[in-house]
């Protein structure tokens, strides 16, 4: 089977993967009331989900892997070559994840890299797509680290979709707003139970639940909290203790220099700009309504009979 073809089937299988945990977050959800259009939707799917993740993968595949791997010859360190797809797949899943949890523990206790995280953090209504809320340069970290040695060691091409589309099932299903106790398996594999609470506003899970896929490492380093209650449904009790940006390049802006949002409102550029999408969205409902107006008229017109139809008709009718 072509790359082509493994890419084509695991497009559709996160389809339908997207469709499944919507369905479950609206049928068991773990915080009750959560909107589906929630606080910071539209910015994490269209700027984070797509906009973002189509620029950084022609970024980090076109000009940061690709050129490491024509340049310099690996042939000697391709270990993994022979290796079957599914112990490939397997290899770099786990070996990946234990990089992440470590990173991610690292970027915790770090401020500088604090910085590129926090984002991850603001969202005070964390559900399926929360996850995908991640600074560019966080991203080209860890995704250069994570799908550079798949090529440079030799995997099979087919191992790249296999092992993105798994991040993305798992991705979203930590995140995803639902209530479902795994049993003994949370020993081995995270779920919403555990990692919620990471993204929850307390001191106690700051340094807490680090873990992606698998729980394991929480476990065996020490760093797991599982209180056996949820964190609560109030905003405080979710995202940053601090004011964070709304708007997503002023969330990158944040990361370099802290400055009050609403402040800058003041200033009429900013204002101009803080308000496009608002005003753009207010264009297009006042069109939708004056179309919709104009279509109601229009069949009002039509139906309206003439005295003579109207003639015609009693006497039909009698």
């Amino acid at each position: 089977m072509t790359q082509e073809e493994v890419v084509k089937i695991t497009t559709i299988i996160l389809i339908c993967w997207v469709a499944f945990i919507i369905a479950w977050e609206r049928i068991w959800p773990y915080r009750k009331g959560l909107p589906f259009f929630r606080e910071g939707f539209w910015v994490d799917l269209v700027w984070y989900t797509i906009i973002q993740s189509y620029i950084l993968k022609i970024v980090i595949f076109d000009y940061i892997i690709m050129p490491f791997q024509k340049n310099f010859d690996w042939s000697s360190i391709q270990f993994v070559k022979h290796w079957s797809i599914p112990v490939q797949v397997l290899f770099f899943l786990v070996m990946h994840d234990l990089y992440i949890y470590l990173f991610h523990r690292f970027q915790h206790s770090n401020k500088l890299f604090w910085r590129i995280h926090e984002a991850h953090h603001s969202g005070k209504e964390v559900d399926f797509l929360a996850g995908s809320r991640s600074h560019v340069f966080e991203i080209i970290i860890n995704q250069t680290i994570e799908f550079a040695p798949i090529i440079i060691l030799g995997a099979d091409p087919v191992v790249v979709p296999i092992k993105a589309m798994l991040d993305a099932m798992f991705g979203m299903f930590i995140h995803a707003n639902i209530n479902v106790k795994l049993g003994k398996l949370k020993y081995l594999l995270n779920s919403p139970e555990l990692h919620l609470w990471h993204h929850a506003n307390y001191r106690e899970v700051f340094h807490a639940n680090f873990s992606t896929k698998f729980a394991t490492w929480d476990y065996l380093f020490g760093t797991i909290y599982d209180p056996g209650h949820s964190p609560g449904d109030k905003s405080e009790n979710w995202g940053l203790y601090y004011d964070y940006p709304k708007d997503y390049f002023l969330q990158h802006a944040f990361s370099v220099k802290r400055f009050d949002e609403k402040g800058l409102l003041k200033y009429k550029w900013f204002n101009w700009y803080y308000t496009i999408r608002s005003r753009i969205i207010d264009y297009i409902r006042k069109l939708w309504k004056g179309k919709s107006a104009a279509q109601q008229q229009q069949t009002n017109q039509e139906t309206v009979l003439s005295p003579v139809e109207i003639l015609e008709a009693n006497e039909v009718s009698s």
